[in-house]
This record gives structure tokens, sequence and C-alpha cells, in this order.
């Protein structure tokens, strides 16, 4: 989840809230590459989840990587909620999960040698308490109670609110985790056919990830659970958002729906102020409950926008947000996927023309057949497998044309962090595959296998 913004003035024009999202534009020798990932972690001895406090727990892997790897600590209500160094972020999930969100860097070059270096720190700290941490797209045996909710404002709001409006939302916040990446636009018409293009293609990243294929012990009869879970959450910020493939789409059809969405909350002095349900546009009006005849500043608009959860959105960059958790080679996997198709013009044209024919219901039955069936998804005569081959080919030639160097020179490209996919592709497993014919298999149903076999 996002960190509280800053640094935002007054909003005293309505123009200012696009003007905030036409603001990410930059040229393209600007683009950067954000990837973001989350896991859980667990104590080695039980293979139960780690608490908040405590000798095996999160906070004490936060004060490791803060006294022994130089992190700086980020303090809510005097609690250690977080990490910066170097432009990156560490942050908790709502049931502890570690996440990693990557300084912006050109390279995925550069963006695996991020993973690298912080999953030997977190393991380096870790081991010393008898901790681990696992990469799967939703917690595979621990129960709702089971997971601990961390001492955030943020999330105790959230927490209750999510009972209300769907029935999945609490699993989202406790027991789900994502790899994610951030990429820039040049334009307002670069934003729209990258947008396009994300939500289209989001269900391909979702068949080719989907590794959260066990619930509370047993087979939940889906190959991406975490993405079933999106699915039954809250309709109001979540979803394919249809809208983006209008004709008018554009910064300012984002603020409308942005607009529309119930806030969470207002974020004031190192508190978060309950807003649940409430209106933005009372807000601008100074009508707002929770603080009346207060106007919202640009750093609320900012915060608000961080609680919209579509497969894809506009901050003031695009986030792709389609994809499980999962090992550390789909770590690297993610951001190459979506950079080959994002940052060059010919693989994202040639992307656009293999999906502008589908309608909305396409679209989304992709999504949920994605979810369900993985590469096996069959959808209006779409196979899931043919496509994907497709459209990971797309991105391995975006890769070359790109031909951004690696090891001083020694690698032409970026395209051998594509070989986890390529390998899918050529078995037709995607990780929940794999983890399905253990479980049936050699692990004869016993799920405590997963944890030696599967830890970073």
């Amino acid at each position: 989840m996002s960190i509280p913004q800053s640094g935002g003035g007054p909003i005293e024009r309505h123009e200012q809230l696009a003007e905030y999202l036409a603001d990410g534009c930059k040229p393209k020798d600007q683009w950067r590459i954000g990837t973001e990932h989350e896991k859980f972690g667990y104590c080695k001895d039980t293979l139960r989840p780690i608490p908040y406090e405590g000798e095996r727990s999160v906070h004490a892997v936060l004060a490791g990587l803060r006294d022994v790897h130089g992190w700086a600590p980020v303090e809510e209500g005097g609690k250690l909620i977080g990490l910066t160094k170097g432009g990156a972020n560490v942050s908790l999930e709502p049931g502890g999960q570690l996440e990693l969100s990557g300084a912006p860097v050109e390279t995925i070059h550069e963006t695996c040698d991020e993973v690298n270096e912080h999953l030997r720190e977190v393991k380096d700290v870790a081991d010393k308490v008898g901790v681990g941490f696992i990469g799967l797209g939703s917690a595979p045996e621990w129960t709702h109670e089971d997971m601990p909710l961390m001492p955030k404002g943020r999330y105790k709001l959230m927490d209750g609110y999510m009972q209300t409006v769907g029935t999945l939302g609490q699993t989202m916040m406790r027991r789900t985790c994502t790899v994610q990446v951030n990429l820039d636009f040049s334009s307002e018409a670069d934003m729209v056919q990258k947008m396009r293009v994300a939500i289209a293609l989001q269900p391909v990243a979702t068949a080719l990830f989907a590794n959260s294929p066990f619930t509370e012990g047993k087979p939940n009869g889906v190959k991406s659970y975490r993405s079933k879970v999106w699915r039954n959450l809250d309709d109001a910020r979540t979803g394919m958002v249809p809208f983006v493939f209008d004709e008018s789409f554009g910064f300012e059809a984002w603020v409308q729906y942005a607009l529309d969405v119930p806030m969470y909350f207002v974020y004031r002095d190192g508190k978060y102020i309950n807003a649940l349900g409430q209106s933005f546009r009372d807000f601008l009006k100074g009508e707002l409950p929770a603080l009346p005849g207060e106007t919202p500043t640009l750093s609320d608009w900012g915060d608000h926008l961080t609680t919209l959860f579509p497969e894809a959105r506009i901050k003031k960059f695009i986030e792709m947000r389609g994809a499980d958790g999962g090992p550390w080679r789909r770590l690297c996997a993610l951001p190459a996927f979506w950079v080959g198709l994002m940052y060059d013009q010919g693989a994202l044209d040639a992307a656009w023309d293999m999906v502008r024919g589908w309608d909305a219901e396409t679209r989304q039955a992709l999504r949920v057949a994605a979810s369900e069936q993985g590469l096996q998804a069959k959808v209006n005569g779409i196979d899931m497998h043919a496509l994907a081959r497709d459209v990971v080919a797309l991105s391995d030639a975006g890769l070359k044309a790109r031909a951004r160097t690696g090891a001083g020179g020694m690698v032409p490209d970026e395209t051998h962090f594509l070989n986890a996919l390529k390998e899918s592709l050529e078995t037709g497993q995607v990780p929940a595959d794999e983890l399905l014919e253990r479980y049936y298999g050699a692990w004869n149903g016993d799920l405590s296998r997963l944890y030696a076999e599967y830890s970073y």
C-alpha cells in the first residue's frame, strides 16, 4: 500500500486535478522502471505467520534492516512501519507482508540487481531471528484469524470498511501478495495507448504469473486466488475500467472516475482521519463531513488516487497490477514483460492492434478465465496459451529493440529476463500448475513441504 503523499499546495481550480496526472509526462530518455513486490514472512519452526512484535516478527526484520543494512526508519504513532534508502522503500502490507518499492531505474538489469540485494539483506536479517520469506499470490494455509493487522491507521480504517463493500476485502489485505511495475508516459496520448494495452493484457499477466492455488491448506479450484479475491472486493474502485476504451478517455476522464470513488481517509498531522464513504467532490466544495469547512490539497488528491485499485491505474505513472507474487525469476520477469511492450513503440502499436477489437465483455471474461484456468483459458475463440505466446514474443522484440546492455556490456539486452515466461509457454505450466503437480505428487498433500522448497 502506498505511503502518504506530501508537498501539495491547495486545490484552487478543478483543472489542477488533471494537471497533477499530466505532471507525470516525461520525455522518453527520462522514462524509468519502478518494481514493487510483496512476500509473506513466517516462523521457520512453526510455519505460522510472523506477528508485528516479538523476537521473530515483522518489527525484528525491519529493525535488522535498519541497524545492519543502513535503512532509515519510517514511523507512525511511534511504531516502526517502514524504511527508506536510496529512493527505495520497504513497507508493510496489512497482514505483515513485506513490500519493496524499488527506486526508479533505467533497465531491468538494475531492477534485478536491486531485487537481489534486497532479498539478500532480508534473508541475512531473517535467518538470524528464525524467520523465512516466501513469494506466493496468496497465503497457502493461514486463516484470517492467523494474520495480524499491522499498526497503521490507514489499515484500521480500511479493515472495517472492506466488510461493507465486498466479500473478500479483508482477505486481500491480509492474505495476498503481488508483483507490480510502474512505468512512465510521454504525453496524454501515450498514456491513453499504454493504459488501453495495460488493461486489455492484464489477464495475460494474471495467467502467466498465477501462483495462488491453495487456501487454508487445500486446493481452492483456481490458479490465481489473488485475482479472484480482487474480483470480490469493492466494485467502486476495482476491475477493468471499461471507460479507458472510450474515444474521449484522457486525464480528465480518470479524474471523473476518481472523484466518483468513495474516500477512505484524509491524512493530517501524522494521523488518518476517517472519511470512509465520503465524497472528494464534497471535499472540493469544503463540505466534507470529516473536515467541515476545509478544502483539499494536492497531497490529499494524491492520497485519494492511491485508494483506487483497478487492474492498471494512473498516478503520475502507470501501475500494472494483475500479477501474483512469486519466485525470484518472476520478480524480474514481470517488469521485463511490461517494459518490452510499453517502452518500444513498435511493440506497443502491435499490442494495441492485437487487442483493439475486443469488447468489454471479452476483456472481463479473459480476466476471470485467466484467474481460474491460467494458460488453459479459452474465451470467445481466444486461446490464452496462444495469446500469451504472441504477447511474450512482442515483449521480447521490444526488449531487443531497446538494446539495454548489462554486465558491463557483456549482456546485449534484457530479453533473458523473460526466460521464466518462455519456459511456461513451452510447458503450458505456470507456477500454480507446478505447485498443484507437487501437491498431488511428491508432497502427497503435505503443504508444509512448500516452505522449504519455495522460500527465498
